[in-house]
């Protein structure tokens, strides 16, 4: 080998030589800064910075806004979607033989308790009255002679027991007549409106055949699927609000709760009877329905007091008088909004109702009395 050649290759072997050591003082450089950290801690350091340039005054407490928990009677409302039902809804239907003569409703038709819906052709029915009204005078003719002559003793007491009954005969004959004769008219069983009318006139009838339906509007019925759970605050006669679905407002009385549930639903009916006389609120309309349950101890809380626990538990954070923090579990009770309805704190309890999100339980905290007024505005 050439000394040119020679020259290189000692050139080469050195400059890889200096890379090496190179790498090496980056890694030493990089293990000894990162080390330093263990060595002396950022943290305590600045932490000690701190507290000399404080004058080692220790940390002031967190401050938060309390509010004391005063416990009242409050009755749960139980608000549930259901529908209107008519109280009372028939099918009136013809009880005889014959054509309808005259209609006098339609579909809409307000009738009152007894009026005439439908007549039926007569089919000899008044004929057959006025044969038994003429059978009855007759009867009666010959039992007043019976009377006389069973007096004088020229009749047997039989014979006039005899008479007597035929002549009760006919007046029961001429009852049944007239009772068919009634029959032709088709009348209103109860005032209500008319919602169906499947025949028209001319029609061949015969008995139970189908002529108007009639609902009774008033009062009308609420209708409500209660749950198991909540069965047990509903009470007869209390009161309950009804709001329809088109707007309309009403109140009415709980008027039935079942005692059989539903197989499918598991849940029980419940009947809240409304005044209709003007028959403003219709059959079958979706309506809202606020029935008030058993009254109970609960506490009124602005909604924003509502938190969660480190586990996810529904609650609130509470001061004690070492003024540590708390949670308590709660269950809501009523929602309105703003303010809620809650069980589960108990009278005096102090609870935050501003910085809870910002402290935890056991931290100690410096806690002032809420403003009221910015309070119920939350």
């Amino acid at each position: 080998m050439s000394d040119n050649g020679k020259a290189k290759r000692l050139r080469g072997l050195l400059a890889i030589k200096r890379n090496r050591l190179v790498a090496f003082a980056l890694i030493a450089a990089a293990v000894l800064w990162i080390g330093s950290g263990y060595i002396v801690p950022r943290e305590h350091a600045e932490s000690e910075a701190a507290i000399r340039a404080d004058g080692g005054k220790p940390k002031a407490a967190f401050r938060v806004a309390v509010i004391e928990a005063k416990l009242a009677e409050h009755s749960r409302k139980l608000t549930l979607s259901g529908r209107t039902e008519a109280y009372r809804k028939v099918m009136a239907v013809a009880r005889t033989n014959g054509m309808v003569a005259k209609l006098n409703v339609r579909r809409g038709s307000l009738v009152a308790q007894g009026e005439i819906i439908a007549v039926l052709s007569d089919e000899a029915r008044e004929a057959q009255v006025l044969q038994a009204k003429a059978l009855v005078v007759q009867r009666q003719a010959e039992l007043d002679a019976k009377r006389r002559l069973s007096e004088s003793g020229a009749v047997a007491r039989l014979d006039l027991a005899n008479t007597e009954a035929q002549y009760k005969a006919a007046q029961a004959a001429q009852a049944a007549a007239e009772a068919e004769a009634e029959r032709g008219n088709v009348v209103a069983p109860w005032s209500g409106i008319i919602t169906d009318v499947p025949t028209e006139i001319g029609q061949a009838l015969s008995p139970g055949k189908e002529v108007a339906q009639i609902v009774a509007l008033d009062p009308m019925l609420a209708v409500v699927e209660v749950a198991e759970k909540k069965l047990a605050g509903v009470t007869l006669g209390e009161t309950a609000k009804i709001r329809l679905i088109t707007g309309v407002e009403a109140e009415g009385r709980i008027r039935y709760v079942s005692k059989s549930a539903n197989g499918a639903t598991r849940t029980y009916r419940v009947e809240v009877e409304i005044a209709n006389a003007d028959g403003t609120i219709p059959d079958g309309i979706t309506a809202e329905v606020s029935i008030r349950l058993a009254p109970e101890k609960a506490t009124r809380i602005p909604r924003s007091a509502l938190t969660f626990s480190t586990t996810g538990d529904l609650g609130v954070r509470m001061v004690d008088a070492q003024n540590k923090v708390g949670f308590l579990p709660v269950a809501v009770a009523q929602d309105e909004q703003v303010q809620m309805w809650v069980t589960g704190i108990p009278d005096g309890a102090k609870v935050i109702v501003q910085g809870q999100d910002f402290v935890r339980e056991g931290q100690t905290v410096e806690a002032v009395l809420a403003d009221p007024e910015k309070t119920a505005a939350k």
